[in-house]
């Protein structure tokens, strides 16, 4: 009985295997309130957005999004100042395109291998002095507050500016009416109902015409969600009143 016990104990706390990563912790602990925050407020689950954000940004470590703050990689709509094409060097020792000046003068010249990057066409969220330039690339990394306004301005945009219901893109229009059926019927507590947000996944991504068409990204960003607990994290944060600290532990 005991060593069933002990057997159930180790398969459920294996469950959320990408909680012992300290990046993923980190990344989930800076984006989650705010995550919650504008999925209530727009009615998409936060869950979902929160697995999104973490493929498409690596959990926040692709240099794109360490610059911009857009998260979730969303292109520039017509209007919108846009990330440059960059000349910027790939450090061997560190496996990682580099872009902070400090950074780059401490590695030696033949650890790094340069290189012209290409315009990003994603939305660039620093202020609106350093937006669409290459000035101050290494801003958001300095500066936590100004990093969470950017990220928090790409989860607004996602939520007002893609998921609408009069979105060109029909995946989009589907997924705002089917998302504000359920909420009326079943009240905001279904946007943390790990099928809902399973389904605004399947929703969004993996057709043509849509977030991503790559049939393997819906796989991916549900593969996130559950390894890293997603769902029971925003349900224990917002639900259970628990801070994130506490949450994450929450296994």
């Amino acid at each position: 009985m005991l060593l069933l016990a002990f057997s159930l104990t180790n398969l459920y706390s294996n469950e959320f295997s990408f909680r012992k990563y300290q990046h993923v912790k980190s990344f989930y602990s800076d984006i989650s309130s705010d995550t919650i925050e504008v999925g209530l407020k727009h009615k998409i689950p936060p869950a979902a957005i929160m697995a999104i954000a973490g493929l498409e940004s690596g959990y926040g470590s692709g240099y794109v999004a360490q610059i911009t703050g857009n998260i979730l990689s969303l292109g520039a709509f017509k209007g919108d100042r846009e990330l440059p094409a960059l000349y910027l060097p790939y450090s061997k020792s560190s496996k990682s395109i580099l872009f902070d000046e400090n950074k780059i003068k401490k590695r030696s010249k033949n650890d790094l291998l340069w290189k012209q990057r290409p315009k990003s066409l994603k939305r660039d969220y620093r202020p609106e002095q350093y937006a669409g330039s290459t000035r101050n690339l290494a801003l958001l990394k300095y500066d936590k507050k100004l990093k969470e306004k950017a990220c928090k301005a790409c989860l607004n945009d996602f939520a007002t500016r893609w998921i609408k219901s009069n979105s060109k893109v029909k995946v989009f229009r589907d997924a705002r009416i089917w998302l504000d059926k359920e909420v009326s019927s079943k009240g905001l507590k279904v946007l943390f109902n790990e099928q809902t947000n399973k389904k605004f996944i399947e929703m969004i991504g993996g057709h043509p015409h849509s977030f991503n068409y790559r049939k393997t990204w819906p796989k991916k960003a549900k593969l996130i969600m559950s390894r890293a607990g997603l769902v029971k994290l925003s349900t224990d944060i917002y639900i259970n009143k628990m801070s994130f600290n506490t949450a994450w532990r929450n296994k």
